[in-house]
């Protein structure tokens, strides 16, 4: 059955604390924040075997590794160094228990990691992401680790043609695709619901290692201004919530299509880990119930 996990940093908390906090709301996995803005100095085996005991010791195993940092920047100081540091991630990551490391593909905006650029989709941008890409797979061959890629439309690989051309050009067992699938829909396609998601599981299927458990809804976002006081920031990819006309809310509050969505997902893998993101600690008991009563109403 599908494991239900959070992503650590949703709870602001020293580390124990968290994992208390977390296994007492039910989750049985987790995606690991802890390393994702630190210092390369700081990532240590050592403190990643803290990380990886105390959530180990309130039962709740590692799933993945947030190495998140915008593949493309254009402030190459900036791309470099969160090159390293998910270079470094990549290197330690059986430290933390797991070979996922997940990052997002980036985008060329000189303002924000997530918002589009007009080279995103261009030749010469997914050359220059290929070029990263394939120095970080090397890395993850080397220290039998994975990365995973967690596309968006608007960053420089959005599109489902764009994923298969990925991993046509690096057809690594290293390199794998954490799915959203929230991060497809664009005004164009957010009334072709199951239409959509069969084309992304009917193409992708075979790379997914790892899924996301947000919402996504048409209509001008009413939280725009609140992710822009946050562009450019180390907290922009927690607080990003859509932009424009699509705004990607917590599980529950949007359009998407959860029945479908999880019977899809199963079939991938029977136990693949779905980790819930977009929201406050709030509201994490009434995402989890929400995401428990699907997987109830479709047996998974």
């Amino acid at each position: 059955m599908i494991q239900v996990g959070i992503f650590t940093g949703v709870f602001p908390h020293p580390l124990e604390e968290r994992a208390k906090r977390i296994r007492g709301l039910g989750f049985n996995t987790v995606a690991v924040d802890e390393v994702r803005d630190l210092p390369l100095e700081e990532i240590t085996p050592q403190l990643c075997k803290k990380i990886r005991d105390t959530y180990r010791d309130y039962n709740l195993p590692i799933s993945v590794i947030s190495g998140y940092t915008n593949l493309v920047s254009p402030d190459i100081e900036k791309r470099d160094k969160g090159l390293k540091r998910l270079h470094r991630i990549l290197e330690l990551a059986w430290e933390l228990g797991t070979p996922y490391v997940a990052t997002e593909t980036g985008t060329f905006n000189t303002e924000s990691d997530w918002v589009g650029h007009e080279k995103n989709h261009t030749e010469e941008g997914f050359n220059e992401f290929l070029k990263v890409t394939k120095e970080a797979v090397k890395i993850a061959e080397v220290n039998d680790s994975v990365l995973c890629l967690e596309t968006y439309v608007q960053n420089v690989i959005g599109s489902i043609e764009e994923c298969k051309r990925v991993f046509s050009e690096i057809p690594s067992p290293n390199l794998k695709l954490l799915l959203d699938p929230t991060n497809y829909f664009e005004i164009h396609n957010i009334d072709k619901m199951r239409e959509t998601l069969d084309s992304i599981f009917d193409a992708l299927s075979e790379k997914i290692v790892i899924a996301h458990a947000k919402d996504v809804k048409g209509g001008k976002s009413t939280t725009e201004a609140r992710f822009e006081k946050k562009m450019g920031t180390e907290d922009e990819g927690l607080s990003f919530r859509g932009v424009g006309n699509i705004e990607l809310p917590a599980p529950g509050l949007g359009e998407l299509d959860y029945p479908y969505y999880l019977k899809r997902l199963v079939r991938v893998s029977p136990n693949i880990p779905l980790i819930i993101e977009h929201l406050t600690e709030e509201d994490v008991p009434r995402a989890k119930k929400f995401i428990d009563k699907m997987l109830i109403e479709v047996g998974a």
